[in-house]
């Protein structure tokens, strides 16, 4: 335990999520109090949470529901930074709205409304997403260079039903009006495609894509991923509240891979019983993603070949892989 937390009080949002359990387990390593909220703190769910290091002296769960207003109260008084990560991460619905629309930007609001009236509160940091930068259907060219410029287009994700980029669209800008009038000084972290060890055994979509790979399955997230460790996520949001020169908004991309190439490396490196052969697949091309802000919060990349082997390791695990071999050494 470094111990930079030592003394201050932080609350997480939906800290049974992947990134926000991630975040609780960096938090009580570096000696913070967490107070955690999930909609049920008697759910099997907060198990991995009760069994972290520090979690029984420093963890504290706290019942809240996104789209009830003022259910977070309790959560975030005395605190010194909240990290804002609950909110549902569907990507089809047959009521939208409800489903993913509205616990999102509503559960957002709801969050700075209870943190604007506790005045211990220096910083929030919203977990947001790449899909609130990326999507406004501007073409894919190897001369563009994605950046915390860029805003997805409300009104192309609608057309599109891309509901959960509209859902991160709308809950940023919801919060970016909020934060303003209220004098919050809000950040916002935007991750691609998060990878890496599990710490609960629910897959997330980042681990699913990497399942479908090996397993051969016929639906891909569109090549090439942007990739990002769950380490390194944790670690960002961290360095977001703990950095007085941190401000606005963070793009966390650490590689930009083709599927091709993680194929191979998993036929080369990892799986021995993966059938071997030639991907088939043309090279898309790709712009580029900046790094130069995640840089300036510390934030160094781990290698996509880590990343990648790590999450295998995670899913055998978690026994969602029976048939594999021992990696190569």
């Amino acid at each position: 335990m470094s111990g930079e937390g030592e003394g201050k009080v932080v609350c997480v949002t939906g800290a049974s999520g992947n990134i926000a359990s991630w975040l609780v387990k960096e938090l009580l390593q570096r000696g913070y109090t967490v107070k955690a909220t999930v909609r049920d703190p008697n759910s099997p769910k907060t198990e991995v949470l009760r069994g972290l290091d520090g979690a029984k002296e420093r963890l504290h769960l706290f019942k809240a529901n996104l789209v009830e207003e003022g259910s977070f109260d309790s959560a975030v008084e005395g605190c010194q930074g909240v990290f804002h990560t609950a909110s549902p991460v569907i990507f089809s619905s047959n009521d939208p709205q409800a489903d993913i629309i509205d616990p999102a930007v509503k559960g957002t609001l709801n969050v700075l409304r209870s943190c604007a009236n506790v005045h211990s509160i220096k910083r929030v940091v919203l977990t947001s997403s790449i899909a609130a930068i990326t999507q406004h259907g501007t073409p894919t060219t190897p001369d563009l260079v994605i950046d915390e410029t860029w805003f997805s287009n409300a009104a192309y994700c609608k057309e599109s039903k891309k509901w959960y980029p509209l859902s991160k669209t709308l809950a940023e800008a919801a919060a970016w009006r909020f934060a303003k009038e209220n004098g919050i000084d809000l950040i916002t972290i935007h991750p691609g495609i998060v990878i890496g060890p599990l710490l609960r055994p629910p897959l997330h979509f980042g681990a699913e894509e990497i399942l479908k790979l090996i397993n051969g399955g016929e639906t891909f997230f569109p090549s090439p991923y942007r990739y990002v460790d769950i380490r390194d996520v944790a670690n960002a949001h961290i360095q977001a509240l703990e950095l007085p020169t941190a401000s606005s908004r963070y793009l966390l991309v650490g590689s930009i891979i083709q599927r091709c190439d993680i194929l191979k490396f998993l036929r080369e490196n990892y799986l021995t019983l993966l059938p071997p052969g030639k991907c088939e697949e043309k090279y898309e091309p790709t712009s580029k993603v900046s790094q130069e802000r995640a840089k300036s919060l510390g934030i160094n990349f781990m290698a996509w070949e880590e990343s990648v082997k790590d999450t295998v390791e995670s899913l055998k695990e978690k026994g969602f892989l029976n048939i594999l071999n021992d990696p190569k050494h």
